[in-house]
C-alpha cells in the first residue's frame, strides 16, 4: 500500500487540471427520462475523455434510455449506445475522504444505472462516501479493440477521480471500485489489469495509477470459459467464436497480478444467471497471490438483487457487511 500511495501522490504532483470536455459539468446529462421524486440525484458529470474516446467508430452509437419500471416512484433505466463515457457524481454532506467508483451491470448489453448505480450511490453517500457512477461504453458498438473498451473507461475513470481529489475532498489513494454482474466483471478486470497498457495517454491524469484501493465484484461475471461464463456477456464482449487465448485474456481469475488489491466478493448460490463458480474461481486466484479476500455466499438471493430485491432476505445485509470489511482495510 505504501508503494501505491507514493506512486499516486508522485503522479498527482505532476498532474494538471483536465480541460474542455473533461471538466465537471453542472446539470448533468445523466441518464434521461423521469427521476424518482424526492430522491437525491447526481450533482454533476465528468466526461472521461477530453476528445473522442479511443477507437471511435466512423459512426458513433446513438445513446438511448429504456425505462423498465412500471412504478412511477421507482426508476429502473437501462442505457445503451453510450458514445460519451462519463462519471456522474454523488457528493455526501460530510465526506469521509473515501471515493467509490460504481460500475452497474447489464450483461454488456446496456448499463442499468439506477438499480446498481444510483441506488447504491445514495446509500453510500448517506454514510460519507463520495460516489462516481460509471457510464461505460459497450463493446459491441463498433469500437476498436472491443473487448478492452469497458476496461479503458474504468482505468481512465480511476485516474480522473484521483486527479480531482482536491475538488471532492478525497484521499487520492482511497478510491475503491464496486461492480455488479457484468459491471462486476469490469470491476474484477480492473483489479487484475490495472497496469495493462490498453490506450494511449491523453493528458496528465494518465500518469496516475489505475489500481483500485479494493475491488468488490458483486454477483460478478468472471470466467469467459463456456459452461461457466454468462453467455450473453461473453458473446457481447468477445464477439463470435473467440479463441481460447481471448477467453483467457478476459477472464480476471486467470490474470490476477502479484500485487492485487484486497477483494470483497459476494454471490447467491441460487443465482441462475451467473453461476456462483465465477466468484469461487476469482476467490481462489486472488488468495493464491496472498491478497486479502472477504467472501460471502448466501443460500438465496438470485441474481441482480442490488438493494431493492434483497429486502426481506438475509442477503439484504450485504452493504453493511461490505462497510464493516472496508473499515478493516482502512477504507471507511
Amino acid at each position: 500500500m505504501k508503494g501505491t500511495r507514493r506512486s499516486v501522490l508522485a503522479g498527482l504532483a505532476l498532474s494538471t487540471l483536465l480541460t474542455t470536455r473533461g471538466e465537471a459539468q453542472t446539470a448533468p446529462p445523466s441518464a434521461g427520462g423521469p427521476t424518482s421524486p424526492g430522491l437525491p440525484q447526481p450533482s454533476e458529470t465528468i466526461d472521461l475523455w477530453p476528445d473522442d474516446a479511443p477507437g471511435s467508430p466512423a459512426s458513433l452509437p446513438q445513446e438511448m434510455v429504456t425505462e423498465r419500471s412500471e412504478d412511477r416512484l421507482v426508476t429502473d433505466r437501462a442505457v445503451l449506445g453510450i458514445s460519451v463515457p462519463r462519471l456522474v457524481v454523488f457528493r455526501p454532506d460530510r465526506p469521509n475522504g473515501a471515493a467509490l467508483l460504481l460500475s452497474p451491470g447489464g450483461g454488456y448489453k446496456h448499463v442499468v444505472v439506477d438499480k446498481e448505480g444510483y441506488e447504491i450511490a445514495r446509500w453510500a453517500t448517506a454514510r460519507g462516501f463520495t460516489c462516481f457512477v460509471l457510464f461505460y461504453r459497450l463493446p459491441y458498438d463498433g469500437w476498436a479493440d472491443r473487448a478492452n473498451v469497458p476496461l479503458q473507461d474504468a482505468q481512465r475513470a480511476m485516474r480522473v477521480i484521483r486527479s480531482r481529489y482536491r475538488d471532492y475532498a478525497i484521499d487520492p489513494e482511497r478510491v475503491g471500485m464496486m461492480g455488479f454482474s457484468a459491471g462486476g466483471h469490469l470491476c474484477a478486470d480492473l483489479g487484475a489489469r490495472f497496469d495493462a497498457k490498453i490506450y494511449d495517454p491523453v493528458d496528465d491524469a494518465d500518469m496516475l495509477s489505475a489500481r483500485p484501493f479494493f475491488a468488490a465484484p458483486i454477483y460478478p461475471v468472471i470466467s469467459m470459459t463456456p459452461g461457466i461464463a454468462h453467455p450473453g456477456s461473453r458473446d457481447l464482449l468477445l464477439g463470435d467464436n473467440p479463441t481460447k487465448a481471448m477467453e483467457a485474456a478476459h477472464s480476471p481469475d486467470r490474470n490476477v497480478p502479484d500485487n492485487p488489491p484486497p477483494h470483497f466478493l459476494l454471490h447467491a448460490e441460487d443465482d441462475d444467471v451467473v453461476p456462483v463458480e465465477n466468484t469461487l474461481l476469482l476467490r481462489a486466484a486472488v488468495k493464491a497471490k496472498g491478497a486479502r479476500v472477504e467472501t460471502h455466499l448466501f443460500q438465496n438471493g438470485g441474481h441482480g438483487f442490488g438493494l431493492r430485491k434483497a429486502i426481506g432476505k438475509p442477503v439484504e445485509h450485504w452493504p453493511e457487511l461490505w462497510r464493516a470489511w472496508a473499515q478493516t482495510i482502512g477504507f471507511a
